[in-house]
């Protein structure tokens, strides 16, 4: 009974027992985690309450001419502010919460540190969406409510995507919608009213924009957070654990990156510029620690080289992690960047600096034994006082990460760090009182700094959008070729078309929609009203907005006395501007861009989406030509033409 109130959601078999006690631990994480969703989102609605009665207590401020009003408002003012503040911080211990994320294991590893995601508000899309498809697509839009919701509840399932693979899906699947969403109902100069509500990922703050760039940039970087915890809770214990954290940081990296790249201006602070570089630039230093982890695990030997290789590998760590300390120390992130975090970094910087001074150390005594073995004593000395001398420095470097360490309050509340500085402290403790003999007095040699080298380079990985295939919710509206945003044209014409003794006097061409390519004069086709570059839509009145060449041209073919009727569109502008992503804090300019990333991986926001655009038209499906028509002066036919 106890249990079970403690557990409310633990499953029971169907023979009446509980399950293992290794399943305990698992549910205990999952509810911190929910835990830490449930106060984030509360604290989220608390500060965009009280941001509102500071909009609303300034604009009175300014409105008011009287004193006594000015007075009262100005004190209600600092208690709102002041609330803020306090609000601000309880999120910002939230946000850079790491234990929560860490690996279940009981191996002793220095933390990663992971980010969390943004939160967002609902968004209501049916109203906007269903005007845009009567005013632009002048379709009933009440036949399309089911794409409508099915869109909503895409959206609604991203919010909270799980800590896994399926959560990554889950977003990218989003994500390449939103390419749809963009194309379908969002022109270059036209917003559709909405708003996106998301929170910084660190302070909480809400940002709001009409512009859907923003809501394309906060998936990505809900993305690339994600990566982050996936990485952190890798089992580091086993190279294929370090292995998937690797990758999951590397992923991480390249979709801060591609943030950085290919988006600007943005309102929150986490989107920004020097944010995005400092968060690359984290990854690339936990990948950095993910690989002096695996050396360290599969060295097994003490031999000088081996011991040696690992000193340098540590020493590799600290480049990238004190590029951090300086990245997070730079005025425009200084004060943005959790206390927590920079803290973590600089304990990291002295730990894995001292870690390349004690394997110095250890493989100079290996060297010293060999030496002893040898009987070349005053080589020895020479060498045991230098692996003293890296002992020394190890030690001075190891009690600066624990003074760093004891800064933080929320690093102290980190049981798992404060064991692993400890073991290493005492470790270079031990060895150096192995190494003091009563008879050395040369405490004058001065260790030099490791030369770093690595076995694995880190490597930004940019997003793989076409991992995730999916189809335009939004289909049924026709092709994007000429459906969509930046088209126009004008309303569906009926034209009743028979065959004469010449045929019937056109030219079609490719699919999807099929093009009129070209009308015989004074030919049945004309007669009937059909222009060159008219698009058939239907036929007979069954929808051929998706139908094939072969496919219309059988309809035609295969109609009865009475003729065809086919329903046909006048494109009149196609507005094939390139447009720039621009996340500005106005909404009438912010638009979308397609640029291209540097580097010989480079990836445009383009290709990436290669996977959705048509292949190869099937174009030359019917080449049989009716009638008289070939004696017709038409001139050449284009590749995927036919004449009837």
């Amino acid at each position: 009974m106890v249990l079970i109130g403690i557990f409310p959601f633990i499953p029971v078999n169907s023979h009446g027992k509980f399950p293992p006690p290794e399943y305990f631990p698992k549910c205990v994480i999952l509810t911190q985690r929910s835990k830490l969703q449930h106060r984030r989102a509360r604290i989220n609605q608390q500060i965009n309450k009280e941001m509102r009665m500071r909009a609303g207590a300034e604009n009175l401020f300014r409105a008011t001419t009287n004193n006594k009003v000015k007075e009262t408002v100005a004190l209600e003012l600092s208690f709102v502010n002041s609330n803020l503040q306090l609000l601000k911080e309880e999120l910002e211990e939230l946000n850079s919460s790491m234990e929560v994320y860490q690996t279940e294991s009981e191996a002793i590893n220095v933390p990663m540190i992971p980010l969390g995601l943004k939160e967002t508000k609902e968004v209501d899309l049916t109203v906007p969406l269903k005007e845009y498809i009567c005013e632009h697509y002048r379709e009933d839009s009440s036949l399309f409510e089911k794409e409508i919701k099915e869109f909503m509840e895409l959206r609604q399932a991203m919010r909270t995507p799980s800590r896994n693979e399926a959560g990554l899906e889950l977003l990218v699947e989003y994500y390449n919608q939103l390419y749809y969403l963009d194309q379908r109902f969002f022109p270059p100069h036209r917003t559709l009213g909405v708003h996106f509500h998301w929170y910084d990922s660190l302070t909480g703050v809400p940002s709001c924009q009409r512009a859907l760039a923003f809501e394309k940039g906060s998936v990505l970087f809900n993305v690339g957070a994600l990566y982050t915890q996936i990485g952190a809770r890798q089992d580091r214990s086993a190279a294929a654990g370090i292995d998937r954290a690797i990758d999951a940081f590397q992923r991480a990296a390249g979709a801060f990156n591609f943030l950085k790249e290919n988006f600007s201006n943005a309102p929150s602070l986490d989107m920004s510029g020097p944010s995005l570089c400092m968060l690359v630039r984290l990854m690339i230093a936990q990948v950095q620690e993910c690989v002096f982890e695996r050396v360290t695990l599969t060295t097994q030997d003490t031999h000088f080289t081996s011991q040696l290789q690992v000193a340098q590998e540590a020493a590799r760590v600290r480049g990238p992690v004190c590029v951090c300390v300086c990245t997070m120390s730079q005025p425009l992130v200084k004060d943005y960047v959790p206390f927590s975090w920079a803290s973590m970094v600089q304990v990291k910087a002295e730990h894995f600096r001292a870690l390349s001074h004690y394997y110095a150390a250890v493989a100079l005594c290996d060297l010293t034994q060999s030496i002893d073995e040898e009987d070349f004593s005053c080589v020895s000395l020479c060498v045991s006082a230098l692996g003293k001398a890296h002992l020394r420095r190890a030690l001075i470097r190891h009690e600066e990460a624990m003074r760093v360490h004891g800064l933080c309050k929320i690093l102290r509340k980190m049981d798992i760090l404060q064991e692993v500085l400890s073991f290493v402290h005492k470790r270079s403790l031990d060895k150096y009182s192995e190494m003091d003999r009563e008879d050395d007095f040369d405490e004058t040699a001065e260790a030099p700094e490791i030369h770093s080298q690595t076995q694995q380079k880190p490597d930004i990985i940019p997003p793989n959008f076409s991992t995730v295939q999916v189809t335009d919710i939004f289909r049924r509206l026709g092709p994007l070729s000429v459906f969509c945003a930046r088209a126009r044209w004008g309303p569906v014409r009926l034209v009743c078309l028979q065959r004469g003794e010449g045929g019937l006097g056109l030219t079609l061409r490719g699919d999807s929609p099929v093009l009129v390519a070209g009308v015989v004069p004074g030919g049945c086709a004309e007669e009937a009203g059909l222009r060159e570059g008219d698009y058939i839509v239907a036929v007979d009145g069954e929808n051929r907005k998706w139908a094939k060449h072969g496919e219309v041209v059988h309809s035609l073919k295969s109609c009865s006395d009475r003729g065809v009727e086919l329903s046909v569109i006048t494109l009149h502008t196609h507005d094939t501007q390139r447009r720039s992503v621009m996340l500005s804090p106005r909404g009438d300019k912010e638009n979308t861009c397609q640029r291209p990333m540097g580097g010989a991986k480079a990836q445009s926001s383009v290709s990436l989406l290669n996977w959705n655009r048509k292949k190869n038209r099937e174009g030359g499906g019917v080449t049989k030509r009716l009638g008289s028509t070939f004696s017709l002066p038409f001139g050449n036919l284009g590749d995927g033409e036919s004449m009837y």
